[in-house]
């Protein structure tokens, strides 16, 4: 797998009257994690689309490594969670899953490893009628893994899933993207997560948008829901925290 970094030059975005990103230029480094906070509204999720190429910015450029992303996803080196589950209602749970891979061209061979990654076994053959949401959006993240992409884009994903299966799956899927060197850009409501899950966090402002606090998160660490007792821990949350509150204050 090569590691590609994500280069955001001077990105804009505007729907109608209303700004949404300010001229946007940030650089997410190759094989890390960066999550993204910050007000709701404020365009974390405008931004992700762009890098995702689901969006184009009004001036700017997004490259992933030397190309564009539509590039990267032609080639299957591109992959994207989105907060609502995204499943074809007449595919099983096991089918849904290799679709990632299909559209990729890449082998389906890992399918029942990530059914049980995610904690979806015994469902293999059901189909999405036949799941909770919290269930289907498991699914739709186990998909999004599936053609083991360069760069992995979540927006939200884990904003569905019961509390127990959350706090695993914020443990156990980042030591998988890291063993791989995933570029993997986060979107989360959640400061304990961001935490948990990043390299570094970017907290943002109201839209129009622009980064507010950049925030490297370095742990030597186990990442395990033992960190969050750690002082270390505690003060890098403390920090994104009192950004996030100088931008509501703004």
């Amino acid at each position: 797998m090569t590691n590609l970094d994500i280069a955001c030059d001077q990105i804009t975005k505007a729907f109608g009257p209303v700004d949404v990103v300010d001229p946007f230029t940030v650089t997410f480094a190759a094989g890390q994690t960066t999550a993204l906070v910050g007000p709701s509204g404020c365009g974390k999720s405008t931004i992700l689309r762009m890098i995702a190429g689901l969006e184009t910015p009004d001036s700017g450029t997004v490259r992933l490594g030397v190309d564009p992303p539509a590039a990267v996803a032609k080639r299957g080196g591109l992959a994207m969670a989105f907060q609502d589950p995204s499943l074809l209602p007449w595919r099983s749970v096991h089918a849904n899953i290799a679709l990632g891979a299909e559209l990729a061209r890449k082998p389906a061979n890992k399918v029942d490893d990530l059914i049980s990654l995610v904690g979806l076994d015994g469902f293999g053959d059901h189909r999405p009628a036949e799941l909770s949401g919290g269930m289907r959006q498991r699914a739709t993240i186990a998909r999004s893994l599936i053609s083991e992409p360069e760069v992995l884009l979540l927006d939200e994903p884990f904003g569905a899933v019961d509390a127990m299966t959350r706090r695993r799956l914020n443990v156990e899927l980042p030591r998988l993207w890291r063993d791989r060197g995933t570029t993997v850009v986060l979107i989360t409501h959640s400061v304990e997560e961001a935490v948990l899950l990043s390299d570094r966090v970017l907290v943002l402002s109201a839209r129009p948008t622009h980064v507010v606090a950049d925030i490297p998160i370095s742990f030597t660490a186990p990442r395990d829901a033992k960190l969050l007792e750690e002082a270390v821990f505690q003060d890098a949350s403390r920090k994104i925290f009192a950004a996030l509150e100088d931008t509501s204050n703004a």
